[in-house]
């Protein structure tokens, strides 16, 4: 199975995740960055640097594999994402 990284960019800094997570597939990957979005947001607040920010997963070649706003974690619209992935 693949290995997707999990790497925040706020503004213009990018926060690695060095260790990533073993997944089936992308769209795995997707609850996953929208699961740890919005533990974030529940922990840290929603603050206008987090709201900003975009978790970019990549594959274990580095490759962005998707790109996820906060702020789209934040909609509860299922079925109806604008994330391309």
């Amino acid at each position: 199975m693949p290995r997707y990284f999990f790497n925040t960019r706020i503004g213009d800094e990018l926060i690695s995740d060095p260790d990533g997570e073993v997944l089936g597939d992308p769209d795995r990957a997707w609850e996953m960055a929208r699961a740890m979005i919005r533990e974030l947001l529940k922990t840290d607040g929603a603050d206008g640097a987090l709201l900003n920010a975009t978790i970019e997963v990549t594959d274990d070649e580095g490759e962005i594999v998707l790109e996820f706003p906060f702020t789209e974690a934040i909609l509860d619209t299922p079925g109806n994402s604008v994330t391309k992935h």
